[in-house]
C-alpha cells in the first residue's frame, strides 16, 4: 500500500507558490479526472450489483474518462500517444466492469482471467507511462496502479457481500490514494517540461 506521507509531503502538493498558473492548472485537470474516473467506477459497480436502471448510461459517463485523459495527454504528447493511453484507460475500466459482472454471476473461472487481464493491462499502462516520460518511474506506477485494483476490487466485493460501511470506508482509501496518482501524473509531466532546454 502506498504510504500517505509520499502525498502530504510531496513539494508541488505542500506549496502552491512553487507551481506556476499553467502548472497549478494542470494539476487540477488530473485530479479532476481521476476523481471522474473513481467516482464513475463506484457509480458502475453500484449499477452492476444492485441492477439500476442506470447502469449504461454510467457506463457510458465513466467510459467518457479515457477521451477525456487523452486530451490532456494529446496536449504534451502529440496524437499518437493520447490514442494509446485512451485505449489503455478504456480496456482497464471495461475489464473493471467485466471482473464485477463474473463476480456477481458467480463465475470464478471468468472472475479469474477478467482480474488477470486487469493486472496485464495495468503492467501495459505503467510501462507504456515510463517509455514517454522517464519521471514515472516503472515502481512507483505499479504499485499505484496496483493499489487502485485492489482497493477497486475490495470495494466492489464489500458491495457484492452488502458490507456497506466496508465499501464506503474503502471508497475513502480510493479517493486518497487517487489523488496521489493524480499528483504524481501532474508532477511527472511538469518536471518533464522543467528540464527541457
Amino acid at each position: 500500500m502506498l504510504k500517505e506521507e509520499s502525498y502530504m509531503f510531496n513539494p508541488y502538493y505542500s506549496s502552491e507558490c512553487c507551481l506556476s498558473e499553467t502548472e497549478v492548472h494542470l494539476r487540477d485537470c488530473f485530479r479532476l479526472l481521476w476523481e471522474q474516473h473513481v467516482y464513475w467506477t463506484r457509480m458502475v459497480i453500484l449499477g452492476i450489483v444492485f441492477d439500476l436502471p442506470d447502469l449504461e448510461q454510467t457506463t457510458e459517463r465513466l467510459l467518457r474518462n479515457a477521451p477525456d485523459f487523452a486530451k490532456v495527454f494529446c496536449r504534451f504528447y502529440g496524437n499518437e500517444i493520447a490514442f494509446e493511453f485512451e485505449r489503455l484507460i478504456r480496456d482497464h475500466l471495461v475489464i473493471a466492469a467485466e471482473l464485477v459482472k463474473a463476480a456477481k454471476a458467480g463465475d470464478s473461472r471468468a472472475a479469474v482471467d477478467a482480474e488477470k487481464r486487469w493486472y496485464e493491462n495495468a503492467e501495459e499502462i505503467v510501462c507504456f507511462l515510463n517509455q514517454i516520460n522517464p519521471n514515472w518511474s516503472v515502481e512507483c506506477m505499479r504499485e499505484m496502479w496496483f493499489t487502485h485494483l485492489a482497493l477497486t476490487k475490495e470495494e466492489a466485493v464489500a458491495m457484492l457481500k452488502e458490507d456497506y460501511s466496508r465499501s464506503i470506508e474503502t471508497f475513502n482509501k480510493i479517493e486518497k490514494e487517487i489523488l496521489m496518482m493524480a499528483d504524481d501524473f501532474s508532477n511527472g509531466i511538469i518536471c518533464q517540461l522543467r528540464t527541457v532546454p
